[in-house]
């Protein structure tokens, strides 16, 4: 049976991504709150807003798997997510350097018309080289860290800043495709 695939994201990374796999799809963006709540765990934060964005695509569908994520950067029990301005930025890539840090997503598949729905989360470790002060600035000139979850994206010129990963890397990039494939098949849908 086909089914529509409907993605509850705006990421041009998760679009990228799904395209790469060959999978056919419908931008189905859904506007959450994306709060810490007192007390959240990286992990139940997560996962909370990414059941959010696929409940409230699902609801705005009406059919459909629709597929919604949410990446964080987690360093110690802080989650780093997207830099308020470029001085946050800095901040956060200066907390991160010479260090290991993990990427957290929380991945929900759900059937828009049943409500049926799957929460798996996807975790891969990441190290930072040390990094100077002026290597940082002119990273962070560049603008490609603030709109991105821990002020950097490895799949363009952050690469530079990190030394190895251990996991997903598609996961870094704000999708675990190896994961979403094995969840789509509970779903019904073949790649």
């Amino acid at each position: 049976m086909e089914h529509t695939v409907l993605l509850a994201s705006n990421s041009p990374r998760r679009r990228e991504l799904l395209k790469q796999i060959g999978l056919s799809f419908t931008v189905a963006p859904a506007d959450v709150d994306e709060s810490v709540l007192p007390g959240e765990s990286p992990d139940a934060y997560a996962a909370r807003v990414a059941f959010d964005k696929a409940r409230i695509a699902a609801e705005n569908a009406g059919e459909g798997i629709v597929i919604a994520a949410d990446t964080i950067v987690v360093a110690g029990d802080a989650i780093l997510g997207k830099p308020a301005d470029a001085r946050d930025a800095e901040g956060m890539l200066a907390l991160l350097a010479g260090k290991e840090h993990r990427v957290v997503t929380a991945l929900v598949v759900m059937d828009a018309a049943t409500g049926r729905s799957a929460t798996r989360i996807s975790v891969t470790k990441v190290w930072f080289r040390d990094l100077t002060e002026r290597e940082i600035a002119a990273y962070v000139a560049t603008g490609e860290p603030l709109d991105k979850a821990g002020a950097y994206g490895i799949q363009e010129r952050g690469a530079l800043l990190v030394e190895r990963i251990e996991g997903c890397y598609s996961n870094v990039v704000g999708l675990p495709l190896s994961l979403l494939g094995e969840m789509l098949r509970e779903f019904d849908v073949y790649l």
